[in-house]
């Protein structure tokens, strides 16, 4: 399987499947210009496409005629354009807190902006992220030393660390490192994508959703899920970052959606 990771994340956010006998074997990428991939030479090649030619690039260097890809956020309509390009070679999508294409459409859902307000807004706020970005890295890079004393505290408790601890420890030190005006760069690309027919998409599909998810309106993946014809909804209590709230959750939800498709 392919991890199409959330825009930043690193491929340590999902620490599940690093684990042996986790019943995957899993690949990732770092997106342009991020921690260790470097920035194109064309600085506007950086768009959904793009990233979803590096998906295609990780995948033939792993030797993968096909996999299962799992999307989180942008993520996710990275995951839908590689699969619309090549629908050959995706046995299943596992799509967490994103949908297939214009990702600014589904912002807001749980703050009530209006639908015709939230793509201004989202390009407002990712334009934002230049100037809101490094104090919040700041704060960000606060976390991690508490959350490893965390760790330490359970481990001498004689209990094992849970894996959504291991998680935000790790995404807190890469976001604390990001290069922020690169990073509203990547963001505001994501959001050129245009509104996706996904008719292609004849493969197996679950899309997880978060209710209290202010970047993606749970409503709005929920009637992506309808559209599909092999689609499962899951619904879960929580927010944009699922995969750090419910990291076994979402392990079992991808390993049902192994069993569904043909490569199981």
């Amino acid at each position: 399987m392919v991890v199409s990771n959330g825009m930043g994340a690193p491929p340590s956010a999902w620490p599940l499947l690093a684990e042996p006998g986790c019943g995957v074997h899993a690949v990732s990428w770092y997106h342009r210009g991020l921690d260790a991939s470097e920035r194109p030479e064309d600085l506007d090649r950086v768009t959904v496409e793009d990233h979803a030619a590096d998906l295609e690039a990780v995948m033939d260097a792993a030797g993968m005629d096909r996999a299962v890809l799992v999307g989180w956020s942008v993520g996710v309509n990275i995951a839908f354009a590689f699969a619309r390009r090549h629908p050959e070679r995706v046995a299943g999508i596992l799509a967490v807190g994103g949908v297939p294409g214009d990702p600014f459409r589904v912002l807001f859902g749980p703050s009530g902006v209006l639908r015709e307000l939230r793509e201004p807004l989202g390009r407002l706020g990712a334009w934002g992220l230049r100037w809101v970005g490094p104090p919040v890295a700041a704060a960000a890079s606060m976390l991690p030393p508490f959350l490893d004393s965390a760790q330490a505290l359970v481990s001498l408790a004689g209990f094992p660390v849970p894996p959504g601890l291991k998680a935000t420890g790790a995404v807190a030190r890469e976001f604390a490192t990001h290069p922020w005006t690169w990073y509203s760069r990547l963001v505001l690309a994501a959001g050129e994508q245009e509104p996706m027919d996904t008719g292609f998409a004849t493969f197996p599909v679950t899309i997880v959703g978060g209710v209290l998810d202010n970047l993606a309106d749970v409503d709005d993946l929920r009637r992506t899920a309808r559209r599909l014809p092999r689609a499962r909804f899951v619904p879960l209590l929580g927010g944009h970052f699922l995969p750090l709230q419910y990291p076994g959750r979402i392990h079992r939800e991808l390993l049902d959606l192994v069993e569904r498709s043909d490569l199981a």
